[in-house]
């Protein structure tokens, strides 16, 4: 079946220090996939090889079928978990920006979530509170018309409120055909959004199963289910 991101006996490690041995995986086109796992288990590594930020020791990393290069970055639009905004600038260059480097991006689209949510166009972006500058640069990211996206820490540092409009916005606004990868610890949070749960621990894939048959079998849901697997 077509896949949208694979790897292959993937290994990266920092120094003598493995962040990812032998992953496995393949990623199916239009799911939402969590990748799931505690602090220090590898989910960053595997996403900056996807993005090409990182070249594999050995194995391989595949979008849409392709290594990662310019060609598959132009179809994949990623979300880092540090805050890429560029503070000096005010909303609508930034919008204006992405427009400019994203052929893909529905400049109408960010506009108008940016308007329901009271952000003015003309406001300096280091003058917006940490939330809605966490909002600003998911809007940027979810008005593209990508093939992948690819979110780190979405709701990390969000209060509950942010989480919830967050979460909403990433639904309502993806493509159906597209692939949702979402990194985070907070499974509680996401769990009800996921059709696919990737556990990686010690930069091990632990566990790869769809998200309804995976609680259908163990009658739990997916964050009692993580606590169980990552019970120190």
């Amino acid at each position: 079946m077509e896949t949208i991101l694979e790897c292959r006996d993937l290994y990266h490690r920092y120094g003598n220090n493995p962040a990812l041995v032998g992953v496995n995986f393949s990623v199916k086109p239009g799911s939402i996939v969590g990748l799931l796992g505690p602090n220090g288990s590898g989910k960053t590594t595997l996403i900056k090889l996807a993005m090409g930020m990182l070249q594999p020791l050995s194995g391989e990393i595949l979008v849409d079928g392709k290594r990662p290069s310019p060609e598959t970055r132009a179809v994949t639009a990623y979300l880092p978990d540090a805050n890429y905004l560029s503070k000096w600038m005010r909303v609508e260059q930034q919008v204006d920006y992405y427009g400019d480097f994203f052929a893909d991006f529905d400049r109408d689209k960010a506009v108008g979530m940016l308007s329901r949510l009271g952000i003015g166009l003309k406001q300096r972006i280091k003058t917006l509170s940490k939330g809605n500058q966490e909002k600003l640069g998911l809007i940027l990211t979810m008005s593209r018309r990508a093939k992948l996206y690819i979110l780190d820490e979405p709701i990390a540092g969000v209060d509950p409120a942010a989480r919830d409009f967050i979460l909403e916005t990433i639904l309502s606004n993806k493509p159906e055909d597209a692939t949702i990868f979402l990194c985070t610890h907070l499974i509680w949070d996401i769990q009800n959004i996921l059709t696919h749960a990737l556990f990686l621990n010690c930069g091990r894939i632990v566990l790869d199963e769809p998200v309804k048959e995976l609680c259908e079998r163990e009658g739990k849901n997916l964050n009692d289910i993580f606590r169980e697997v990552f019970r120190w």
